[in-house]
């Protein structure tokens, strides 16, 4: 499957703002990115609350907003 079908798979599959189980894969000053399924990463942005997150560590979040166009996704705790 080319990532281009995988990302409109997602989209339709997930587009409803369900809870999702992810893995943190990259901790930087402005958030988190987290592993949703494979090979689909969204940004976890630091907030207040967030806390501390460690790579490899679960967390079950929300797509908060998605940016179709560019094939880019922002996440939110659930």
């Amino acid at each position: 499957m080319s990532p281009k079908e995988n990302w409109r798979d997602f989209v339709t599959a997930h587009a409803d703002g369900g809870v999702l189980d992810g893995v943190v894969t990259r901790v930087l000053p402005f958030g988190a990115f987290v592993e949703v399924t494979h090979g689909m990463e969204g940004l976890l942005p630091t907030v207040g609350g967030l806390g501390p997150l460690i790579e490899g560590a679960a967390v079950a979040v929300r797509l908060d907003k998605l940016d179709v166009q560019n094939r880019r996704f922002s996440l939110t705790l659930a």
